[in-house]
């Protein structure tokens, strides 16, 4: 395989990684190395991409084993989660400063879920995977993803609802 080739089959779904990765190990800086170890085992691995049935998916989960790995080690004490995915130019200061806010008890509560539940939220809620695809990333059958997302989602909502209902009467 020539290297424009795996660029053209990597390069559309590298973002993706990235995304997946920052949810997990929070810090850019750790992201933006797992996001290059990831690119770099696909690499080294070219000859055997055309093996697979979808590179995206295996790569997807090639990037919650080794961020899973990475939250393991001792190396991951001081990570904290940021996520912000969402811009409008258009907005007025205020609403801005509504929606960083919001966005940032989301994150605040997305980090407390439980591993299954974060990874879940963040491959179907933000990547937009669908129920058979995250199936197949997380070896997991389609009921029991949809269970997990049902109940990060209402946990999430009680307690974005608790966060912003705190103190009126």
């Amino acid at each position: 395989m020539k290297q424009a080739d795996f660029v053209n089959i990597v390069m559309p779904f590298k973002d993706k990684v990235f995304r997946l990765a920052k949810r997990l190990l929070v810090s850019r800086e750790e992201a933006e190395d797992a996001t290059q170890e990831i690119l770099l085992k696909l690499w080294k691995n070219k000859e055997k991409i055309e093996d697979y049935k979808n590179v995206e998916a295996f790569s997807m989960t090639m990037t919650k084993n080794f961020c899973l790995d990475r939250l393991k080690s001792k190396q991951a004490q001081n990570l904290k989660i940021v996520h912000s995915n969402y811009t409008d130019s258009s907005a007025s200061l205020q609403r801005q400063v509504e929606v960083g806010d919001s966005l940032n008890w989301v994150s605040k509560i997305i980090e407390d879920l439980p591993e299954q539940q974060k990874i879940i939220v963040q491959l179907r809620d933000i990547e937009q995977y669908d129920f058979a695809e995250i199936s197949k990333m997380l070896e997991m059958n389609e009921t029991a993803i949809r269970v997990a997302l049902s109940r990060a989602r209402k946990t999430i909502r009680q307690k974005l609802t608790n966060t912003h209902n705190y103190g009126v009467k």
